[in-house]
């Protein structure tokens, strides 16, 4: 979300506070009545919970007049929708296939299984969407409940004014305008599952409920199956808390809530390890490995910690793999000091501006006040065992803060309610100043909503790349005009960016329209043409534009010859 780096000039900053240092009591009245309705409506929080989820959609939906539903571009992107097509065949993988040297791609793994090296949940939700009519309704669908879960969340740790503020600034920046929802690349899914596990959490060892310890599980599932590592670090505070309740209701000589809270949660666990090892199994062939550890096993070199060594380069048949993996890895993430640094320092930028900008920073000045929070101290500590764990590994993008930043919006918004606090001289200049950051923050939000509309996915609020105007997308929809079943030959020139590829398939490949394969220097193409005996060949040229139908293509090719 770089947009806000130009949109929030450091001069309107110094003016607004300014300006709320001078007249601290600027529009009191007016301020009070709003407030007072906000609290009023915030308080009935299942319906703040509803009106948020709906909202959400509502929002989106309305903005699909000038931002239409999202292209794939990125890899991930192509692996979930693979993923997800699997799923909704009813399948967690498909057999190898005979031809699978032509189709081999990023981050498929095609044997022992054709399958995604993902964690199924984003998957899950996109598959759900593709049965309702499409993908991206699970996007859509994902979204909205990661804002009515952080609102739950909220309402455990905050008074119901400030959940619901947070849940708006939350929602708007991340849950509508970033990434998160204009692609299929994922960050909700976990945020829900984070959600769901520490707002669950007040309310178990405050109520012992059923029901509170059944949605820690749902949110334990999800965050094992969306960001695993993540997770799994994300809860180590959390299980450390919940020993600590217990063993204290042990020594104070109150009975252990084990048929609402411990019987639910272990057999969450039980069933959760179980389908992680089932999974396993069916995708790699052993419960133990998990399929994006094969993948990583086979193809790269870069690993997956800091303190990892790197491994001797690979050779690949492939080109673009040579190129991604041995060239661009290498360039990203080299091992030594000089780049761990500058990494580090990436990572806090990149949270800074996807998550932050410069008006919520503001409120971060009163973060001393919330470590003395004897409350919120275990968000403190988990929010720092987090960090560490993101910092430990090589590269960054904001998805991968995903249980994170729900800890992050709590501490954040217990900021503010410290600085409304702060008194100059006796003036309430910090009253003054919160308004300040929640109004000035919601105002840049809307001009970032007036970018985007403009300029739908060219706006750097979205920080992804974008395709070229002649893609994939378009070659595709020519091909579905065209009577019959087609097999795409794509050949990339010399000079070809990794990072824009088109050799992606459907789950069930011999029965999609379209079959999409590389051509390999030094493979000969003769099997794969006698194995699709019936299909339209096409030969798509994507560095130059070019498309033609394959033997016409290869003549062409002949008589240029000397």
């Amino acid at each position: 979300m770089g947009g806000h780096l130009a949109l929030e000039a450091w001069w309107v900053v110094v003016v607004s506070l300014a300006v709320a240092l001078l007249i601290p009591v600027m529009g009191e009245r007016a301020f009070r009545a709003v407030e007072g309705a906000f609290t009023a409506f915030a308080e009935k929080r299942t319906t703040a919970i509803i009106t948020v989820f709906l909202g959400t959609i509502l929002i989106r939906v309305l903005m699909l007049v000038r931002l239409p539903i999202p292209v794939p571009f990125v890899h991930d992107e192509f692996c979930f929708l693979v993923q997800a097509d699997m799923f909704a065949h009813g399948k967690l993988a498909f057999a190898t296939h005979p031809m699978a040297r032509y189709f081999e791609t990023f981050y498929i793994n095609f044997s022992p299984t054709y399958s995604s090296i993902f964690p199924p949940a984003q998957a899950a939700v996109l598959a759900f969407g593709e049965l309702l009519g499409h993908p991206w309704i699970g996007v859509l669908l994902s979204c909205a409940a990661m804002s009515a879960a952080v609102l739950w969340m909220l309402q455990g740790w905050l008074p119901a004014q400030w959940a619901l503020i947070g849940t708006i600034l939350f929602t708007l920046r991340i849950g509508i305008l970033s990434y998160w929802m204009n692609s299929y690349w994922g960050g909700a899914v976990a945020a829900t599952g984070a959600a769901l596990v520490i707002g669950a959490l007040p309310r178990i060892q405050k109520h012992q409920r059923l029901r509170d310890a059944l949605w820690m599980g749902i949110g334990l599932a999800i965050l094992a199956n969306s960001r695993p590592l993540e997770g799994f670090i994300f809860c180590i505070p959390v299980a450390v808390a919940m020993g600590m309740w217990l063993w204290k209701l042990r020594k104070g000589g109150e009975s252990l809530p084990i048929r609402n809270v411990i019987l639910p949660l272990s057999t969450a666990l039980v069933l959760l390890v179980c389908f992680t090892l089932y999974y396993n199994w069916r995708i790699t062939g052993n419960p133990l490995e998990i399929p994006n550890a094969l993948f990583i096993n086979k193809y790269l070199s870069v690993r997956l910690f800091l303190w990892q060594k790197i491994l001797p380069a690979k050779h690949y048949a492939n080109p673009q793999f040579q190129q991604l993996f041995n060239v661009w890895s290498l360039q990203e993430f080299d091992g030594t000091w000089a780049v761990v640094k500058r990494d580090t320092l990436l990572k806090f930028v990149f949270f800074w501006r996807f998550f932050l900008g410069v008006y919520l920073s503001l409120a971060l000045i009163a973060f001393p006040w919330v470590v003395k929070d004897r409350r919120l101290r275990l968000l403190v500590i988990q929010f720092a065992v987090c960090l560490v764990g993101l910092l430990a590994v090589t590269g960054f993008r904001p998805h991968y803060a995903a249980p994170i930043i729900v800890t992050f919006l709590a501490l954040l918004m217990q900021c503010l309610r410290h600085l409304r606090e702060w008194k100059f001289f006796g003036y309430p200049v910090g009253l003054s100043w919160s308004r300040a950051i929640i109004l000035m923050s919601l105002a840049t939000t809307g001009i970032c909503f007036a970018g985007v509309m403009r300029n739908p996915y060219v706006a750097p609020y979205f920080d992804r790349w974008q395709p070229h105007n002649w893609g994939r997308v378009q070659v595709s929809s020519t091909l579905r005009q065209i009577p019959g079943d087609h097999l795409v030959i794509v050949r990339y020139g010399p000079e070809h960016d990794a990072h824009q590829e088109w050799v992606y398939n459907a789950a069930d490949i011999d029965h999609a329209r379209i079959v999409w394969a590389r051509e390999i220097p030094g493979m000969d193409l003769a099997p794969l043409l006698a194995y699709y005996p019936n299909r339209k060949v096409w030969l798509v040229e994507p560095d130059v534009g070019y498309m033609a139908p394959y033997a016409a293509a290869q003549g062409e090719a002949g008589k240029e010859k000397p």
